[in-house]
């Protein structure tokens, strides 16, 4: 069995047509797409990205938990919404893609930030995703004023949700490790929602799943209601 075609160390288990050789599991998982040309009909990049997904909603689940904690604290449940709403709109955009990277995430937040700043100045055109954001945004704050942060306290709202994409997106310019664990909660632990928001939906039509979308709350957290049926 040859060496791997890439880290040249270990062992090349898989047939890798980028490298016109072969290449070893890990090698394959950490720098496919990014560091490595992959072909789009390589067999590997579904069945990889499924796994490396599913991996990472664990490792995403406990930290958005708390980060949506921290915001309701902070700034209500319209600071939550925003958050919600730019969730939505990027598992929307991003689930068919194998190309995505959680720099054009960060860059879309910051676009959306200078927008709503009062000192705004308009620069260059926005890159794709950011523009798209952007028009999302308008449109549902125009459809549901009372539902989202708006201009007044937004720009404070985007800079956390900014740190915690790059916190969890890690130091690797190339990173998709928040569009990996955000696809991949969304889809582990809220298959019906993932499912609705896979349909191609018109320009400005994204609707907010509610509470459903929200995170689960601990066990240690169920509050006994009159309702409740559990023994005591």
């Amino acid at each position: 069995m040859s060496a791997c075609g890439y880290c040249h160390d270990r062992k090349g288990r898989r047939p890798c047509p980028a490298l016109g050789g072969s290449i070893c599991s890990p090698c394959c998982g950490e720098h496919r797409l990014t560091r490595i040309s992959c072909p789009p009909d390589c067999p590997y990049l579904d069945t990889g990205s499924d796994y490396q997904q599913k991996r990472l909603s664990e490792q995403f689940l406990p930290v958005r938990r708390e980060f949506y904690r921290e915001l309701d604290e902070s700034g209500g449940q319209k600071a939550v919404a925003l958050f919600n709403l730019i969730e939505v709109i990027t598992f929307s955009y991003f689930q068919g893609r194998r190309d995505g990277q959680d720099a054009e995430v960060i860059a879309a937040l910051q676009a959306l930030r200078r927008t709503l700043s009062p000192l705004h100045v308009p620069a260059a055109p926005m890159p794709v995703f950011a523009e798209h954001l952007r028009k999302e945004y308008e449109t549902f704050k125009k459809q549901n004023p009372e539902q989202i942060a708006d201009a007044s306290d937004a720009p404070a709202v985007l800079d956390r949700i900014d740190r915690f994409v790059s916190t969890f997106s890690g130091k690797d310019f190339q990173s998709s490790r928040f569009l990996g664990g955000l696809i991949g909660y969304v889809k582990t632990h809220h298959p019906e929602i993932a499912d609705h928001l896979k349909k191609k939906q018109e320009p400005g039509h994204i609707v907010l799943p509610g509470q459903s979308f929200m995170p689960s709350p601990r066990p240690e957290e169920h509050t006994h209601s009159p309702g409740c049926h559990h023994q005591h």
